[in-house]
């Protein structure tokens, strides 16, 4: 049955105003996934085939779409960002509003999305904290059927060598593709995401298994040799191997 949906999330941010915008209407492949920038006014286009409905650089801007173009459960999706000054321009508060419409499975929907805008948007400030404005090589990859299994997520921290005690601020080793040592901050972590940040890369692990999707990864690599398709390739055979 149709449900309208609404998410709200408001941070503080270590980035100007002016840099958040451009992370969100340009620079979306650090801390997302890469989208063509929108269309710079009101009736603009933007992202999967929606209208910009609010252009005011950089404090307003906002999204919206019926019938979303690839996802068949929903039929409206509206994506609207507030951004103001803090600390005499030095740092940016945002407010993000999620809202649409689902049209079925309406709790497995609504928990998956508001939990991975946690996550999304907690990435969104290591971006603008650590790596912005640098360009980003972009991969993203999903795990075997094996990897929707209700447990499933739990393979990924052992084969990381993720400690169980291990929290959001420590330093750790973990074990990367070919069973190379990386060194990294364990800078997100719950039952559902795992996020690391190394020297030059945000690596994200989704356990999407807990909304029947396969596990996945993202690698966003600011290296000045970043390639993104190695990057696939690599994390692609770890991640399979995980579960064969």
């Amino acid at each position: 049955m149709s449900k309208e949906f609404e998410i709200v999330r408001e941070f503080e941010v270590d980035a100007t105003p002016e840099e958040v915008w451009e992370a969100i209407t340009r620079g979306t492949g650090g801390y997302l996934w890469p989208m063509e920038p929108p269309e710079p006014r009101e009736g603009g286009r933007g992202p999967f085939g929606s209208e910009v409905v609010a252009w005011d650089p950089p404090h307003r801007y906002t999204n919206r779409v019926a019938n979303v173009e690839g996802i068949s459960q929903q039929t409206l999706n509206q994506l609207d960002h507030t951004i103001e000054p803090r600390d005499e321009g030095r740092r940016a508060w945002v407010r993000y509003v999620h809202s649409g419409i689902f049209v079925d499975d309406w709790d497995n929907q609504y928990d998956g999305a508001s939990k991975h805008t946690d996550f999304y948007l907690h990435t969104l400030r290591e971006y603008l904290t650590h790596f912005a404005p640098r360009p980003v090589a972009f991969a993203t990859l999903n795990g075997p059927e094996a990897s929707t299994a209700d447990d499933a997520f739990t393979a990924v921290a052992r084969a990381l060598g993720l400690p169980e005690d291990a929290t959001e601020g420590a330093a750790v080793g973990v074990r990367g593709p070919g069973g190379q040592l990386l060194d990294a901050v364990l800078d997100f972590r719950n039952p559902y995401f795992i996020g690391l940040r190394t020297e030059g890369a945000l690596i994200r692990f989704f356990g999407r298994n807990h909304w029947g999707a396969p596990v996945g990864i993202s690698v966003h690599d600011f290296a000045a040799d970043a390639d993104a398709k190695a990057n696939e390739l690599a994390w692609q055979q770890w991640l399979d191997e995980v579960y064969a």
